[in-house]
């Protein structure tokens, strides 16, 4: 367990959280159906909403994506490590739940910059005896100290999976490709990359929309065309891997997203929209739903 996920008293961290403000962490956990979150975060997800009723089923899609590149990646490539950065706010099937599940050896390092991801890390660190985690509370923006900091629990003479799940779009222009290269430049041949990122060209006026009313609320959103997304891959070396860059629903479909069932249809009409979203089938979405593309690449 990390020294800087608890060395932090309660009262230090509610100094650190804004509930004035949405939180990208935050809001990705009203669209994903959680109950971490503030009012303002439910206005911001709402607002986005408004503008592409059917988005939410982005960040379902998002995550299910992380479950299969994770699980192909344990159960095809024989990766024991992964590097989870943008872990956002534990959910139902986190990166270790996954990987040791299959592989109980598996160790993960998660990092996260947002004071209430820091407050639940706990729920991060809950690792099987055979397997480590560890959380780290820094910046991606900080990739020297996220190497140094993961290099406590994690074998860097051994193949490691970058994770970088929704989390780029957050960095502005060039900044981006130079934290991708410094962060792979680290890790030894035969490790991996996992990403996905917001996409201007997928359904390209419902994601503008979404993007805009994102930023009235104070957030950074990047959108990226596929040519821009490929880069993260083509300049460090890496091939894709099959499919290649797709959009997300459409890596290695298995059809096995968690599905949440409401008590009963009285149950389900009674609530609103933005907490009608976590019963939604995931595996009712069409091409004009998605806005993100993923892939995974090896490196040299």
């Amino acid at each position: 367990m990390s020294g800087d996920a608890f060395s932090h008293d309660s009262a230090e961290l509610r100094k650190r959280i804004d509930s004035t403000k949405p939180h990208p962490a935050r809001v990705y956990d009203v669209l994903l159906g959680g109950k971490d979150h503030y009012p303002v975060d439910r206005e911001a997800a709402a607002a986005a909403m408004a503008n592409h009723p059917r988005g939410f089923l982005t960040a379902r899609h998002n995550r299910d994506f992380l479950r299969r590149a994770v699980t192909a990646l344990v159960r095809e490539e024989g990766v024991r490590q992964f590097l989870d950065i943008g872990a956002g706010l534990p959910t139902a099937q986190n990166v270790h739940h996954i990987a040791q599940s299959i592989a109980p050896e598996t160790r993960v390092v998660y990092v996260d910059n947002d004071p209430i991801v820091l407050a639940h890390a706990r729920a991060l660190l809950t690792s099987v005896p055979e397997g480590r985690t560890d959380y780290i509370d820094a910046d991606l923006r900080d990739p020297g100290r996220i190497l140094r900091e993961a290099a406590r629990t994690l074998d860097f003479d051994r193949p490691v999976a970058l994770c970088l799940a929704a989390v780029l779009h957050f960095i502005e222009d060039e900044a981006a490709y130079d934290v991708v290269r410094e962060l792979l430049g680290a890790l030894p041949p035969g490790s991996w990359l996992v990403l996905s990122h917001l996409a201007s060209d997928l359904n390209p006026e419902e994601s503008a929309n979404v993007a805009q009313s994102f930023k009235k609320n104070g957030l950074t959103f990047v959108l990226r065309s596929r040519d821009q997304i490929e880069r993260f891959f083509g300049d460090n070396g890496l091939k894709t891997a099959d499919p290649g860059l797709v959009p997300v629903h459409r890596w290695r479909p298995d059809g096995s997203a968690p599905v949440l069932r409401a008590p009963s249809p009285e149950y389900l009409a009674s609530l609103d929209f933005i907490d009608r979203i976590k019963y939604h089938d995931p595996n009712d979405v069409t091409d004009e739903d998605i806005s993100v593309y993923g892939a995974i690449g090896r490196t040299a």
